[in-house]
């Protein structure tokens, strides 16, 4: 089956989970005998993709691509829809707009049986797909406009987009039960067109001789001899991800448990404010922020905590959770987190509850036997889902939408 993957990232030119979805997914399903043009907006090169066929629909680097404010929707974007190529490539939009015009170009020579479309970066691009060669649209939703926006809120043109998205879709995938919810019920979906498919972990890709480094965070490792605790999080510093709300729980828990100290690994427009907070919360000491992380340092911040903190507003799944917990971190994460629906080994709190997260870290770095309970236990859940069953799960809907016949 040819299927046109249309995605925004591929590691290691990614900024989030997104990309490393996209990853894992092409290749199972590459693996299960489909065969995979995947569109991205950017030229680089992507090691260990031999399996799909990559084309870049601009000549932009990815740091270029990456400082446009893709994934800060709230930046101004006052494009209408369906905006017209331009030859200057100054905005996420123009980028869209020449990333439709190129996808407009592949298909007709390259007419697939399905089509992929990655969140409201490619649903335009999806749209014109689907009308040009009839192929059925089945738009992945990773994350919707409300869950970036943090509230109810958010871009009105992202929106726009999603909801024409989410009404010419002939499946839509969504990553959760919770994003499955806003679905229907922010966009008015029906429920029936909507199917669950949860991310998983490729625990193979993690062990691949990686061994870590005490020198990455030797402070860190001294304070641990010491008897100190570590907190960490790997994250985008946005409003979404409740790091605000992280950081007061934080001080309230140092105020009940002097040896704990907390590790923010990742960057964004909330840096700045974050760092203020610490000073002016009293734990500037115990805060260390490693600015964006990938490769050796960010598998180093996994390995050198003992708590992993997903304090997301709204988080449709959250891959980092896995990751944490396949580098044995006892995982505290929010109910508004869509991972929570195949984890039980786990500690949960409402985002804004930070007296019961202050609890809740408390608990954890004085108790090594509970640390250890819910390190233990986790394992087993995470290694009950699969890239190979996302695979399957793909395989049977594109057969279905082909030929209208459960598969």
């Amino acid at each position: 089956m040819n299927i046109l993957m249309l995605g925004w990232e591929l590691p290691p030119h990614n900024s989030g989970g997104l990309g490393v979805a996209c990853y894992h997914m092409s290749k199972a399903l590459a693996m299960a005998g489909s065969s995979i043009d995947f569109v991205l907006p950017y030229k680089a090169h992507h090691p260990k993709t031999e399996f799909m066929r990559i084309h870049s629909a601009t000549q932009l680097q990815p740091l270029h691509r990456n400082g446009m404010g893709a994934y800060d929707s709230p930046s101004t974007i006052t494009d209408a829809l369906h905006r017209k190529p331009t030859d200057r490539l100054t905005t996420i939009r123009d980028v869209q707009a020449r990333y439709v015009e190129f996808v407009d170009t592949l298909v007709q020579s390259t007419k697939p049986d399905a089509i992929h479309a990655h969140d409201w970066l490619t649903i335009e691009a999806g749209i014109r797909a689907k009308e040009i060669t009839g192929a059925p649209l089945i738009v992945h939703v990773h994350a919707t406009e409300f869950d970036r926006a943090g509230s109810g809120y958010g871009n009105p043109i992202v929106h726009e987009i999603e909801e024409e998205g989410l009404l010419m879709a002939d499946r839509i995938i969504a990553v959760s039960e919770i994003t499955k919810g806003l679905i229907v019920h922010r966009y008015g979906i029906p429920a029936d067109k909507v199917e669950v498919v949860y991310n998983a972990l490729d625990a193979a890709t993690l062990d691949d001789g990686y061994q870590y480094d005490h020198r990455t965070y030797k402070y860190l490792e001294f304070l641990k001899q010491e008897g100190y605790t570590v907190a960490a999080t790997v994250t985008r510093f946005t409003l979404q991800k409740g790091l605000l709300q992280f950081m007061r729980a934080a001080a309230k828990a140092c105020e009940r448990y002097d040896k704990l100290v907390f590790l923010l690994a990742g960057d964004g427009e909330q840096r700045d404010e974050l760092l203020q907070l610490s000073a002016d919360f009293g734990i500037a000491d115990k805060v260390f922020f490693t600015g964006f992380v990938r490769g050796q340092q960010w598998r180093d911040a996994y390995t050198v905590a003992d708590i992993f903190v997903m304090s997301s507003v709204s988080e449709p799944f959250g891959l980092t959770a896995l990751e944490a917990a396949h580098h044995d971190n006892a995982l505290i994460i929010t109910k508004q987190s869509g991972v929570g629906e195949v984890l039980s080994h786990i500690f949960r709190y409402d985002f804004w509850d930070t007296d019961k997260l202050a609890d809740q870290l408390v608990a954890i770095a004085t108790s090594k036997a509970l640390q250890y309970e819910l390190t233990e236990n986790v394992k087993r859940e995470y290694t009950r889902i699969s890239w190979d069953a996302v695979a399957k799960q793909c395989i049977s809907m594109y057969a279905t939408l082909k030929t209208g016949v459960t598969a």
